[in-house]
């Protein structure tokens, strides 16, 4: 495939269309037509197989265990990883193209089990929710500990849309036990897992420590509980700004991050820290970076129903 050496990495505003008095900007490859396909060749003792990796961006090849450089080219990154731990080379994939019946390209994420076998032996078992995000994954992985720190979350945004819109359909199980897998074991636990679509607007700030503290400006979170076994073309979901948590549908988990934060970005000085919420911005306030995830699970790292699936295409801003 032909390498594109720049692309922007922000909004795509070459086809924004207006319908209702409303305009449409779709975010940059949000139509999911172009890949960028990553062939990595695993360690001999994993059995020296070939695995297909796949980021959104632009169409490119690329052959070779080499760390991707997400934020350069694209803005979305995903669950998809080339890890190298201790000399030992492995990718993970839970997030792939598929075609639609319709024609075209949309993403589909899975959560799956990501198992490493050495010598013939089940050696480590990790749940992975398929996952697409707007940021930048730190390759290559080294470590299975606290995956949040290896991710940049976010991208600079100063606007205020009004909603989010998008194509989906999903699988979701009605059962109330989820996989627990951190690794050596891995267990079945009460819950249910469903896939998940939000989109925090944050305004930062950083101190001369090097920390970052962002107010909420803008909230939408919304989980998807059932099978959509067809698909939902052009569904919308509202942006609210300001203090939320008055809303009579307000819930628990559209709340600010837990004390010390829940994701992690690059500092001035280039260090990873948390991300540190510490309040409800005005509803006249600009925010200074958007953060977007789109998941086929609503639990934390290495928990999810296995077999869960979530289908995304063509996403975009309403303003």
């Amino acid at each position: 495939m032909r390498k594109q050496l720049f692309l922007p990495i922000l909004m795509g505003l070459a086809s924004i269309c207006t319908l209702h008095s409303q305009t449409i900007r779709p975010i940059k490859y949000g139509n999911f037509e172009t890949f960028t396909v990553r062939y990595i060749e695993e360690s001999r003792l994993l059995g020296g197989k070939t695995k297909t990796l796949y980021v959104v961006g632009p169409n490119d090849t690329i052959y070779g265990n080499k760390a991707y450089k997400y934020g350069v080219h694209t803005p979305w990154s995903c669950s998809n990883a080339y890890a190298n731990v201790l000399g030992i080379a492995k990718g993970a994939c839970s997030a792939q193209p598929e075609r639609r019946e319709t024609g075209g390209y949309c993403m589909r994420l899975d959560t799956k089990m990501e198992t490493v076998v050495v010598a013939g032996l089940v050696d480590i078992s990790v749940a992975v929710a398929g996952t697409l995000f707007l940021g930048e994954t730190l390759e290559p992985v080294k470590n299975a500990n606290d995956p949040y720190k290896k991710i940049n979350m976010g991208i600079p945004f100063n606007s205020k849309p009004k909603a989010i819109m998008f194509d989906y359909k999903c699988r979701i199980s009605p059962e109330q036990t989820l996989t627990k897998a951190l690794g050596l074991r891995s267990s079945t636990i009460e819950g249910h897992d469903e896939a998940e679509v939000y989109v925090y607007l944050q305004k930062r700030w950083e101190d001369e420590d090097g920390n970052i503290y962002a107010k909420r400006i803008g909230t939408m979170r919304h989980r998807f509980v059932k099978d959509q076994l067809e698909w939902v073309n052009d569904f919308t979901l509202p942006i609210h700004y300001g203090d939320i948590t008055q809303r009579s549908d307000f819930k628990k988990y559209q709340g600010l991050f837990p004390d010390g934060g829940q994701f992690n970005a690059k500092n001035k000085a280039g260090d990873m820290v948390p991300i540190q919420e510490v309040g409800w911005g005005d509803q006249n306030d600009t925010p200074t970076h958007i953060i977007l995830m789109i998941t086929s699970g609503s639990y934390p790292a290495f928990y999810g129903h296995i077999g869960n699936a979530f289908w995304i295409d063509n996403v975009r801003f309403v303003y």
